[in-house]
């Protein structure tokens, strides 16, 4: 087999070299490919062909999968399908295709593509005048080929690329066709004829963005360019207008690719939806820079924003765990990770355009492919030349907002535990109400989890592909979330509008020390008349064997009022130092604002100073140890009370219920011991190390909490809830001993 790849790539070099090349290079505007692979490109790709194996591989499989697509032959459907339907789901597939086999044709210079990419256009270009809008009317804005304006736009950016790569390959009568009758219409109908979807700051838009510019890069179309770059002039939308998920389309009036690249982003790179439509949206941002860049290098589009679209990549990058799955955080479907080709494109992108961080390199070659084009070809040259190194992830803190001033993400690492503490803003119209809310991660296991979206992608038989009703009665709800519920009311009531002009504010993260990362922040108006202070500290200790979770959260309230405050372990319930009984008939805990879909399966009351509760999860063992009070009530739950469709998970909580009261105090630790071996049938360390959490002091300005282990040692972490600047200063007497330090908290 190694000898045939070899003779394949030898036979691809001469053949390349032999044959009259359609490349012209007379300028970056005239010349074809010049959209993502270029001319220069593809001479370098040639040369090198046989000599630089991550490169040769992809190729290979690339060439394999389109050989067997044209042996299938070519289909393209009257549309008639929502998500994961046949019409969809072949028409999805054809822009990959057509990508894909309009590269082939540049790289291997083998006509057989080019003819194919023709024949499937010129079939689109004959049914696409006569589409009406798609007869599936779920969506706001309507595509032709698509149910939504937004997959007509995923095919589009595709399609450009094909057409740039076999531009030259078509007489002028064939591409005038294709452009009066497919390319200017399908432009022009995601954007001036759907303006609810493309004159907007959303990740949706700048799909459209993309797709209109790139299309003009290759027509070389002017008009189509600024409307990318621009938006369309002189449209007003209403500002309260909202999309399917209840997103307002156009507030504050800005739209274009530049806007979506200066709103979205905060300067650290940050994107306010989340990691889960950051992913998604960052194929088309950084193609059609690319394309920007080729095509017209003036506009230098790298720099745009202190060049946010390369540092993005990287925030991306640490927006996953130790697998690369990224964080679900708002709606994020778990188990989506940078082995998602669109990591690829960002990959190869980021180290080609930006400084050859080698870091990355290591990603590329865990994802084991890169671009059939010259960043692709750059990364490949990476790789084989040696500069690989590890790509470190490390604690970090991402500010939210265009200018890193609506809260953010803070991620604590420290050995194999990764937590994930969101004070960001509400995210878009895919934003949920989970203000100060976290997750806890050991060796990319989830161990406190963030339930993420409520949808199947692109699995028909659940409601299209699409979002299930139960995402916005259940996955966005407070109550699905690692933070405090007031009186059975999701933050801001739960209403888009309210959430989107409030926002967390950072009060300190500190990283310096390495066996002790802390972040804390304050959110006011969840609820009138309320404020929320979290302060989450990952500490390492001598005395533990994994480092553990200090998690303070101060609420201070203006009248009475019920807290929840649930976590959602995973894994088997071992122990626990309180009693509890079991309901013989389950029924919901509410019924409203996510309550109606949590199951009581258990309730006790707090007997003792401090609730202990462990479990098992994954051969490894947990234990939550809080401060409580007699009347506290301790709630088992597992969601999917009133699901009758089974869309939601049957995963459970521990709910810590206290009622009647004003201004409170959860404090919680939560440690990662021992393991359990099902082979050798041994369990080692299953137990906690923590005998006692206690309050020491609690005051407007500090927080004191102390951690006894079960040999007798006793350490102090003391929190400034008000000045925490690493400039202050701070003295405090307790129980007649007195604490100096500077910065933002003490321990010791």
């Amino acid at each position: 087999m190694l000898k045939i790849s070899k003779l394949f790539f030898v036979f691809l070099i001469i053949f390349s070299c032999t044959k009259n090349e359609k490349i012209d290079v007379v300028s970056n505007e005239s010349s074809h490919p010049k959209l993502i692979l270029t001319a220069q490109g593809v001479r370098d790709i040639r040369a090198q062909l046989g000599n630089i194996p991550i490169f040769d591989n992809s190729l290979k499989r690339v060439k394999e999968e389109i050989d067997a697509e044209i042996a299938l032959g070519i289909d393209v459907p009257i549309p008639k399908d929502y998500s994961g339907g046949y019409t969809h789901a072949r028409h999805k597939r054809n822009w990959v295709v057509l990508q894909k086999a309009g590269v082939l044709y540049q790289i291997l210079d083998d006509e057989k593509y080019a003819k194919y990419v023709k024949d499937m256009l010129m079939k689109y270009e004959e049914m696409y005048k006569t589409l009406p809008l798609h007869p599936k009317t779920r969506s706001y804005a309507r595509g032709k080929l698509f149910w939504q304006c937004l997959n007509d736009s995923n095919w589009l950016v595709y399609v450009s690329q094909a057409y740039d790569c076999i531009y030259n390959y078509l007489s002028e009568e064939e591409r005038n066709k294709l452009e009066t009758n497919l390319f200017r219409p399908f432009a022009d109908h995601i954007s001036v004829d759907s303006p609810q979807f493309y004159q907007r700051v959303h990740n949706h838009s700048t799909w459209g963005n993309a797709a209109v510019g790139m299309i003009g890069l290759v027509m070389n179309d002017q008009e189509l360019i600024d409307r990318a770059l621009y938006g369309i002039k002189g449209v007003n939308l209403d500002k309260k207008a909202k999309d399917d998920d209840g997103g307002y389309l156009n507030k504050d009036g800005k739209a274009g690719f530049l806007a979506n690249i200066e709103e979205p982003f905060s300067p650290d790179g940050y994107y306010n939806e989340g990691p889960y439509y950051q992913r998604y949206a960052m194929y088309p941002f950084l193609v059609f820079a690319e394309g920007l860049h080729n095509v017209k290098p003036e506009l230098k589009i790298f720099e745009y924003k202190n060049g946010v679209l390369l540092k993005s990549i990287k925030a991306l990058l640490n927006l996953s765990d130790a697998d690369g799955d990224f964080f679900p955080l708002n709606d994020g479907q778990k188990g989506m990770s940078y082995y998602n080709d669109a990591l690829v494109t960002a990959v190869d992108i980021s180290y080609h355009f930006g400084k050859q961080d080698p870091g990355l390199l290591s990603i590329a070659a865990k994802q084991n492919k890169v671009l059939l084009d010259d960043s692709g070809l750059a990364v490949a040259l990476g790789v084989k030349n040696g500069k690989t190194k590890p790509f470190d992830k490390k604690s970090i803190n991402l500010s939210d907002g265009s200018k890193g001033k609506q809260g953010g993400v803070g991620i604590l690492r420290n050995e194999n535990i990764e937590l994930v503490f969101k004070y960001a803003s509400q995210g878009s119209s895919h934003g949920h109400y989970d203000k100060l809310s976290f997750s806890l991660y050991e060796k990319g296991e989830e161990v406190i989890q963030d339930y993420g979206l409520a949808r199947f992608v692109n699995i028909e038989q659940k409601g299209g592909g699409n979002y299930l009703k139960e995402n916005k009665t259940w996955a966005k709800q407070t109550i699905a979330h690692n933070t405090v519920t007031q009186n059975e009311t999701s933050h801001y009531n739960g209403k888009y509008e309210i959430g989107s002009q409030n926002h967390p504010d950072l009060h300190y993260f500190s990283f310096t020390n390495k066996n002790i990362q802390v972040s804390s922040a304050k959110v006011a108006k969840t609820y009138p008349g309320t404020d929320m202070q979290r302060t989450i500290a990952v500490i390492k200790d001598e005395g533990f064997e994994k480092p553990y979770v200090l998690d303070i959260m101060k609420v201070v309230a203006n009248k009475s009022n019920q807290y929840d405050f649930p976590y959602y372990f995973l894994g088997q319930v071992l122990s626990t130092n309180f009693k509890y009984s079991i309901p013989e008939i389950l029924k919901p805990l509410g019924n409203k604002n996510g309550y109606q879909h949590l199951y009581l399966e258990g309730f006790g009351k707090s007997n003792k100073d401090n609730t202990k509760f462990s479990w098992l999860n994954n051969g490894k063992f947990y234990s939550l140890t809080t401060i409580s009070n007699t009347n506290d009530e301790i709630l088992f739950t597992r969601i999917g009370a009133n699901d009758p469709d089974f869309n939601l998970r049957r995963e459970a909580a521990i709910m810590l219920r206290r009622k009647n009261t004003k201004n409170t105090l959860f404090v919680s630790s939560i440690e990662a011991h021992g393991s359990y071996s099902p082979v050798s049938e041994s369990a080692v360390n299953s137990k906690s190390n923590i005998k006692e959490l206690k309050v020491v002091i609690d005051t407007l300005d500090y927080t004191a909490i102390s951690i006894t282990t079960l040999n007798g040692d006793t350490k102090l972490f003391i929190t400034a809830n008000t000045e925490a600047s690493k400039e202050a200063t701070h003295k405090l007497t307790i129980n007649n001993e007195n604490y100096e330090w500077s910065g933002s908290y003490y321990f010791k």
